[in-house]
């Protein structure tokens, strides 16, 4: 099994949108941490957010949205 199709298989799960939607909560958290960031972190916590949006697109983020939306959150 590819790692494609394994997520078009999670996809079809809910408890895998509200992880998601976990790794979508972190995103956000770690976007308001640079706010308050000084200079040395910020590169940290960019890393961070590029490994969650990474995460997201593979998981077809939007994709679980619509599907699970209601039920997310």
């Amino acid at each position: 099994m590819t790692l494609q199709e394994a997520l078009d298989s999670l996809s079809h799960h809910e408890s895998f949108g509200l992880f998601m939607q976990t790794i979508s909560d972190l995103r956000e958290e770690s976007i308001e941490a640079l706010h308050d960031a000084d200079s040395n972190k910020i590169q940290q916590i960019s890393g961070q957010i590029l490994s969650y949006d990474q995460i997201l697109q593979m998981a077809d983020w939007r994709s679980l949205q619509r599907r699970f939306g209601s039920n997310l959150n």
